[in-house]
């Protein structure tokens, strides 16, 4: 049998024609070296050189053998390197899903940032709904996700990676929209447009808590998905919303948002992903989020401008 160091060793020799310098190329002492041709010629049943006191010659079996061998060497070598990519994570495919939220926070720098360092690897990123990330993920048909927590399933791990403030989104005419914070309590006249409360229930229900708290209960809450879709609402003077401060990146015309007053609300962002998953790509991301997420110190990505319609 034919193994991959005996055909180097050939090559080296058919290239030197001569078994002295093919040695010394290869590290070794001659005589192993013309063993092991021997040997290979054996194996392959044909003689490969035309050896002389003074001459080291190819035959025309191994002038094709020669060819062959440089191939199957070649090959060999790219299948040890595309495997060691893939272990280091530098290959491969990677699937990712988002709230609609983290497109105007993390989403942006991450992705930019790992696909500058991970060309090879083929990423595709979707926004799908909390429950549906937690399903997808666990299941496996997705890698990672970007949710707000909590996540209750027990087969996620669960990492925050950004945190930020509540704000409130307002009519450009509305009388609070020259305010530079809004308190909560001075919102009790003005309808509340919020996601649906199946999207995040803890989320929801610690907004109508907050309004609570400032002494009223939102006299209309209107529901509506996705979050340029609250923004039209609000847009069209239809009521105010609530929203994480990273939404001023969702720019529109006759919108304003303003920082709240006095105690608010965090919103946490998490990536998540299944504890069982050791795949390189998977955690060469991670690795990505943590660095941008430290580098970016939760700052705002690049505002997204929404046309009106």
């Amino acid at each position: 049998m034919v193994d991959l160091r005996q055909m180097r060793y050939f090559i080296a020799v058919a290239e030197e024609l001569h078994f002295g310098r093919a040695a010394a190329r290869l590290h070794m002492a001659q005589p192993p070296l013309s063993r092991q041709i021997r040997l290979l010629e054996g194996a392959v049943g044909a003689r490969l050189l035309d050896r002389s006191r003074r001459s080291v010659a190819l035959t025309a079996a191994g002038r094709v053998f020669l060819a062959e061998a440089r191939a199957t060497v070649r090959q060999a070598d790219r299948a040890v390197e595309l495997t060691l990519r893939a272990a280091r994570g530098e290959t491969g495919q990677l699937a990712v899903a988002f709230i609609d939220a983290a497109i105007y926070s993390v989403i942006p720098p991450v992705v930019r940032r790992f696909s500058q360092v991970r060309p090879g690897v083929e990423l595709s990123v979707t926004e799908l709904r909390i429950p549906d990330q937690i399903r997808e993920v666990a299941e496996g048909r997705l890698h990672a996700g970007f949710v707000h927590p909590p996540v209750p399933d027990p087969r996620l791990a669960v990492e925050t990676v950004f945190t930020e403030e509540l704000a409130v989104a307002l009519p450009a005419g509305h009388p609070l929209a020259v305010r530079d914070r809004v308190d909560v309590a001075e919102l009790a006249g003005t309808p509340l447009i919020q996601f649906p409360r199946e999207i995040n229930p803890p989320l929801f229900d610690d907004i109508v808590a907050l309004c609570r708290a400032a002494g009223y209960t939102p006299p209309s809450l209107r529901e509506a998905s996705p979050k340029q879709t609250v923004i039209g609402l609000v847009a069209a003077g239809l009521g105010a919303s609530l929203l994480p401060a990273s939404l001023e990146n969702l720019r529109r015309d006759g919108v304003v948002y303003r920082p709240l007053a006095g105690p608010g609300l965090t919103v946490d962002t998490s990536v998540i992903w299944r504890r069982t998953d050791r795949d390189p790509v998977l955690h060469a991301f991670l690795r990505v989020v943590r660095e941008v997420c430290r580098a970016e110190d939760a700052g705002p990505a690049d505002p997204v401008p929404v046309p009106d319609r």
